[in-house]
């Protein structure tokens, strides 16, 4: 067992179609805990999807935020032949016993994202580069399990601990020792991103983090 929480990145994304139901099942069996990126869609459903627009992952073009759920449900990310999911179809999924971890995209999905975590089995943390964001869940829930996200530098420790947060999830090339340090000194547990090697995550051991958000597992 590693001492080390491997989390998987969009469900694996070099090892799978990204944010899909094939990638969150795959994972699962692996990984600790599932990342996946959460967003309202033109018609108000929670989808899974990286990316604002459509274009890189399909064959359509346009906002995800202005499609509607009845067009987003027959696109298929890349050539996988795997639909684009809804966020309580990909949380069902994932075993009780694997953690999941939301990313929130935008802000106006604190509500949603609560209710469909009340829904689940799993354990679920609120991750977000956005502070109003991570507010709004803040503000609805007193409980929930929050992460700031950030690539800016040693001031996201402070931003992190202002939000309330139990972890901060730095870019990896800001995480030497005494950055994590000081973010265990402020009761923060370090998960870092997005680990692609074998060496980079022993090198983030190294320095103390706590989670390695990964895009495949056998960087541990």
């Amino acid at each position: 067992m590693s001492d080390v929480t491997l989390i998987a990145h969009r469900g694996f994304a070099d090892e799978h179609p990204e944010n899909t139901m094939r990638a969150v099942r795959a994972a699962s069996e692996v990984a600790d805990q599932i990342e996946i990126d959460a967003r309202r869609c033109g018609s108000g459903e929670l989808v899974v999807f990286h990316d604002e627009r459509l274009s890189r992952l399909t064959d359509a073009a346009g906002l995800v935020e202005e499609t509607p759920w009845s067009e987003l449900r027959e696109l298929t990310v890349l050539d996988s032949g795997e639909p684009i999911p809804d966020l309580d179809t990909v949380l069902d999924a994932v075993p009780a016993a694997v953690d999941v971890n939301v990313e929130l995209k935008r802000t106006g999905m604190a509500d949603g994202v609560l209710a469909a975590a009340a829904d689940a089995e799993n354990d679920c943390l609120f991750s977000s580069f956005d502070r109003r964001a991570l507010r709004e869940v803040r503000e609805r829930d007193a409980d929930a399990t929050l992460a700031f996200i950030s690539d800016r530098g040693p001031n996201c420790v402070a931003a992190a601990v202002d939000l309330d947060c139990a972890f901060v999830h730095p870019q990896q090339g800001l995480c030497d020792e005494a950055f994590v340090d000081r973010a265990h000194e402020a009761g923060l547990g370090v998960n870092a991103w997005t680990v692609t090697t074998r060496e980079e995550a022993d090198a983030l051991r190294r320095a103390g983090v706590d989670g390695v958000i990964a895009d495949s597992a056998d960087v541990l």
